[in-house]
């Protein structure tokens, strides 16, 4: 269906702009989701919708950084489940105590984290209230 529609557009339409107003173009067509800038002209000329993206930088700054948190939190768990499979295997008390010690250890971390990932989320809340 889209090569019959091109195939039907022989005709040209020359026009010159000045680098400005071509960059606003640009600008914008990069921000729609056409792939092809002569799809954008011509759906802005025939008033046909066009898709926009739009990003949220402060969206975009708590996103990094949950994802740095989450990649944390991720290996904490792991960490506390290979404590747990080693604990199935102890066979000496000795060796029981030093995995409590080192368990402790991971869920002062796992509760720092947590309590880091409150305080982010509290902060983010606070901006967007204020706007």
């Amino acid at each position: 269906m889209m090569e019959a529609e091109n195939s039907n557009r022989t005709r040209i339409i020359g026009l010159r702009l000045t680098p400005e107003e071509y960059a606003k173009i640009e600008r914008k067509w990069k921000a729609s989701t056409c792939r092809k800038l002569s799809d954008y002209v011509r759906k802005h000329l025939f008033d046909k919708s066009i898709v926009t993206t739009y990003r949220n930088q402060s969206l975009d700054d708590f996103m990094e950084e949950t994802i740095v948190l989450h990649n944390e939190l991720n290996a904490i768990g792991t960490n506390i489940n290979q404590a747990v499979k080693k604990l199935h295997t102890l066979q000496q008390i000795p060796e029981f105590r030093n995995w409590i010690i080192s368990f402790d250890l991971d869920k002062k971390i796992l509760f720092n984290k947590v309590e880091e990932i409150k305080k982010h989320i509290q902060k983010i809340s606070d901006r967007w209230l204020q706007s």
